[in-house]
């Protein structure tokens, strides 16, 4: 048995491909897991719970048949998706978690997050974030009609670069900040986290008060599949190739 991490998906209907791999891992290599956790960036915008196009419609579906499996699931909102809210959990079966959460991950206490937030070296899009976050413009951008705010979302997609691999450069800028990392670790009092948002998966080694913490990092969905298998003695990044093109139907 394992408990499995996945982010930064970004699903979109311009991406058929990434879902379908996301469809595959919930029906075939999640299907025996303890627990299942998506740390954000499920979707490419998300634009509110009462989105009802028939792609949110099928993923929603294909979350529920997972969950109705037995297989208990949790939601950290990512820069992307922030807007899910109840009624997507109550849809889906998923449980919501606050960014950051500690958890219980076969005994070891556990510090889970998208990410975001140990960028602190991208001072613009943590101001961004400060705004954007604030309860009352949130309020206010889920009162907007659903057509204003998917034309919203479409001009995003159009504009957005999260649909390719991002360059050198734009990963250094949204990288952690070790002394952040650092932080958080001493703050919540543990000694592993796991996280995505960064696109850069691997296992770093970190010094905090005298003793080894353990941060992994996970993938990005764009040229391949990413996801860590953790188990009672391991953690396994892991990466599943995306299906060719004309092998994406459901």
């Amino acid at each position: 048995m394992a408990t499995w991490f996945i982010s930064d998906l970004h699903l979109s209907p311009a991406r058929p491909d990434i879902a379908h791999l996301f469809f595959d891992f919930l029906r075939d290599t999640a299907r025996s897991a303890d627990a299942l956790y998506i740390l954000g960036d499920l979707f490419d915008a998300w634009i509110g719970d009462d989105d009802t196009s028939a792609f949110a419609a099928q993923v929603q579906d294909e979350l529920r048949r997972f969950t109705d499996h037995g297989i208990p699931t949790y939601f950290v909102a990512g820069n992307r998706d922030f807007l899910i809210g109840r009624q997507f959990a109550e849809r889906t079966g998923v449980k919501l978690l606050t960014d950051p959460y500690v958890i219980n991950l076969y005994a070891t206490p556990t510090l889970i997050m998208h990410g975001d937030l140990l960028c602190t070296d991208d001072h613009s899009y943590q101001r961004f974030r400060r705004w954007i976050r604030k309860p009352w413009l949130t309020k206010f951008l889920l009162a907007l009609p659903l057509s204003v705010r998917m034309r919203i979302a479409n001009k995003l997609r159009a504009t957005s670069k999260t649909q390719q691999p991002l360059s050198e450069e734009q990963l250094a800028i949204m990288d952690a900040n070790t002394t952040t990392v650092i932080d958080y670790f001493a703050r919540y009092n543990v000694r592993q986290m796991i996280h995505g948002h960064t696109h850069r998966p691997a296992v770093h080694q970190h010094s905090v008060d005298g003793t080894t913490a353990t941060r992994v990092v996970l993938g990005d969905w764009y040229t391949q599949g990413s996801m860590l298998k953790v188990t009672h003695e391991a953690h396994n990044l892991m990466q599943q190739p995306l299906p060719a093109a004309g092998r994406c139907g459901t």
